[in-house]
């Protein structure tokens, strides 16, 4: 799951103080172009150059509609927007997590898509992502970025050791050992945080709810077990032991790019990254696989990404400029251009063209979207994921036992989710 790039939060708390919002305060002049605000939520260093490019591109084409750029860091935007929509002072667009679309539809926040020119080329885009922008019926989103994870490894060090990418989590313990064995390095270093283990859980065929049922499943028999082989992987021959401090992320990532731990799971928003590591100045060296199957013989991880999705507190005359916009920025010659610019994956299938896939980074990501789940339409869904960061950094620890951290999860779980039952 990205995170949000701190170090550019006061330089957008000072320009959402000193620009205007969305709806008819938006600066517009008599007969003038229709003057649209954007929230962008993307990593304002790697990626928000390229959507820079596309708005003057946007403008460009269309003399009528102007663009104001907000890059806003991903950590504070759901809380910045959840405030601003409330008071009707919201931006006109924004690029919306896919977790938090549905939550903020059923505040009535954003305008229902179906029918509208922004959604006139549904049929192009993967059904499982359109799937995730809709709640109670209606799209409130066009998806604009997409993801999943994968076990990335270090091609060089696999074949070294003389193994290949692990199907099952028994058979990556196994090919840790002998990565060990062979090259000196650990073969696999896990993540404590809970969308890295969400994994575990669906290759028990389970989840932290069951969302039509009503039920919380996390501290269920299948989420035991999930989480005990989760737990597992922090101990034994070539598996580096859990990283509890706050810095466990960078710490992760920057052992796998500079070829000190041979392989972790991942996001393909680090495609970039990866390639500025030591380790893969050759991005061929960069194998990218599907995360290994749990005992029921599944294999899955999130679905994640972003929508574009429009304010429904604005007019009428500022929600059609809207509509104009993400139209072009989901358009397949956007996507491409963004995939090109950015490494990240398109969600329409004619914008993954012969160039996008010449990168090896997105091609592998490509391959492995088929096991992506998507999200259940709960709005409270991506909210679960908060307790379980906090119980299993204490489990991975060893200062809570795994069966105590879950059932502190299902206790702090049932009060986001009163109507559910254990």
């Amino acid at each position: 799951m990205r995170r949000g790039i701190a170090a550019t939060a006061l330089v957008a708390s000072l320009a959402l103080a000193a620009t205007a919002c969305g709806g008819s305060d938006s600066g517009d002049e008599a007969d003038g172009p229709v003057t649209i605000t954007w929230w962008d939520t993307s990593n304002a260093t790697n990626e928000a150059p390229t959507y820079k490019a596309l708005v003057k591109e946007f403008e460009a084409a269309h003399k009528d509609v102007k663009v104001n750029y907000v890059n806003v860091p991903f950590d504070q935007a759901q809380n910045k927007f959840d405030t601003a929509a409330g008071s009707k002072g919201a931006p006109d667009v924004l690029r919306s997590e896919v977790g938090w679309t549905p939550a903020f539809a059923k505040k009535g926040f954003f305008l229902p898509l179906d029918g509208t020119e922004a959604l006139k080329d549904q049929a192009a885009f993967q059904p499982s992502l359109i799937e995730q922008a809709t709640y109670e019926g209606k799209t409130y989103g066009v998806p604009f970025t997409t993801d999943t994870l994968a076990l990335v490894y270090n091609k060089a060090l696999f074949k070294k050791a003389g193994v290949e990418a692990p199907g099952t989590w028994d058979d990556l313990k196994k090919a840790a050992a002998t990565v060990k064995d062979k090259t000196g390095v650990d073969g696999y270093w896990g993540s404590t945080q809970a969308y890295y283990a969400q994994s575990f859980l669906y290759g028990e065929g389970t989840d932290t709810v069951d969302a039509d049922a009503k039920k919380i499943t996390v501290a269920s028999p299948a989420a035991k077990k999930a989480y005990g082989t989760w737990q597992s992987l922090f101990q034994g021959k070539g598996l580096h032991k859990a990283d509890t401090t706050a810095d466990a992320y960078a710490h992760i990532q920057e052992a796998f790019v500079s070829g000190k731990v041979a392989s972790i799971v991942q996001g393909p928003w680090e495609i970039t990254n990866f390639y500025k590591g030591s380790a893969f100045k050759d991005k061929n060296n960069l194998g990218i696989a599907t995360v290994p199957a749990g005992s029921t013989g599944k294999a899955g991880a999130p679905t994640g990404g972003h929508n574009l999705s429009v304010y429904a507190g604005s007019d009428k005359a500022h929600q059609e400029a809207s509509l104009k916009f993400v139209k072009f920025m989901t358009s397949a010659k956007a996507q491409e251009t963004i995939a090109l610019k950015n490494s990240t994956l398109p969600t329409r299938e004619d914008a993954y063209t012969a160039e996008v896939k010449a990168d090896p980074g997105i091609a592998g990501y490509q391959s492995v979207l088929s096991a992506a789940q998507p999200r259940p339409p709960l709005p409270e869904y991506s909210s679960l994921w908060a307790p379980l960061d906090d119980q299993l950094l204490e489990i991975a620890g060893g200062k809570e036992s795994l069966d105590k951290g879950l059932g502190d999860a299902e206790t702090a779980i049932a009060k986001l989710v009163p109507d559910f039952s254990k």
